[in-house]
């Protein structure tokens, strides 16, 4: 797909980060879009900002994509409104960490919920239209651990590699049905994105999302974090315009830092082909370029 101008896009996650990223994108390019986000306010103030850059229209919609019933709504209102999708942009997501004999069933199942389960959700409700009209294209965001693994981010990790062995899968069904519907997924390594602030939306009683001693662990963490990706990561813009060449070329695989995940992604690959020992690497060595 080379030309986007008053086509639909629908993009979860849209209130921040890379999410928010392509939205911008897609409106400068005078698409009609439905933007989704589990948080209403931001997600209100990014519809305006949308509008601004030149969007055709803009649909606002809270949703929370590890629940199937708020994606079969998303997608019969992105239908009843515009009929039609031709991008959908399965991005929504959140991080996830610690050892793993460590984290409880319920921070699990958020995480998997989010960024395993929201992708699903999505290719199961939008796909079908798409291929009824024999034109359209799915990016689906994992993640550089989709294609390494790295000690101390089990939840996110599994989730990620997920993600790329799903949208493998996707791309080979929609070849062999002919489908004339586009796949790629996006493997980002830094991006100077908010994922590290994904935990003030988890879902928790109220005495453990309001205990003074986590919300000061969490509010350290998050400064740090803020620091370190404003300083070193790449900017959402630049991901954004990896994606739309990605469309627009119909690549598969969409690495943001092309030369050091291609070295990573070798090592590994070394290590299942000559019957190696994976390395005890962690987010440390995730590539800057």
């Amino acid at each position: 797909m080379k030309d986007f101008k008053n086509k639909v896009a629908v993009v979860t996650g849209a209130a921040s980060g890379i999410g928010l990223g392509l939205a911008k994108r897609a409106a400068s390019e005078g698409m009609k879009l439905v933007i989704a986000d589990i948080e209403d306010k931001p997600l209100q103030a990014v519809a305006e900002q949308l509008t601004a850059l030149g969007a055709a229209d803009v649909l606002a919609i809270k949703t929370d994509v590890s629940k199937a019933d708020d994606m079969d709504a998303l997608a019969e209102k992105t239908i009843e409104k515009y009929g039609t999708i031709h991008l959908l942009f399965n991005n929504a997501g959140v991080g996830g960490g610690g050892c793993m004999w460590e984290l409880d069933t319920d921070y699990w199942e958020w995480v998997l919920g989010v960024n395993l389960w929201g992708v699903i959700h999505g290719i199961r409700t939008f796909t079908k239209y798409m291929v009824a009209q024999k034109e359209g294209h799915i990016v689906n965001t994992a993640s550089i651990a989709g294609l390494i693994s790295a000690p101390t981010t089990g939840p996110y990790t599994v989730s990620k590699h997920a993600v790329v062995g799903l949208s493998e899968t996707l791309y080979g069904e929609l070849r062999n049905a002919e489908a004339n519907v586009g796949v790629s997924v996006l493997c980002p390594a830094y991006v100077d994105t908010k994922i590290y602030a994904a935990e003030r939306n988890r879902p928790l009683e109220d005495a453990v999302k309001n205990d003074p001693a986590r919300i000061a662990e969490q509010k350290a963490i998050e400064e740090m974090a803020s620091e370190f990706f404003s300083s070193a990561a790449m900017a959402t813009e630049a991901v954004a315009d990896q994606v739309f060449d990605a469309i627009s070329n119909d690549t598969f695989y969409i690495l943001t830092h092309p030369k050091g995940s291609k070295i990573q992604i070798e090592k590994r690959m070394h290590e299942i082909l000559d019957g190696g020992q994976p390395s005890s690497t962690g987010p440390e060595d995730f590539p800057f370029e």
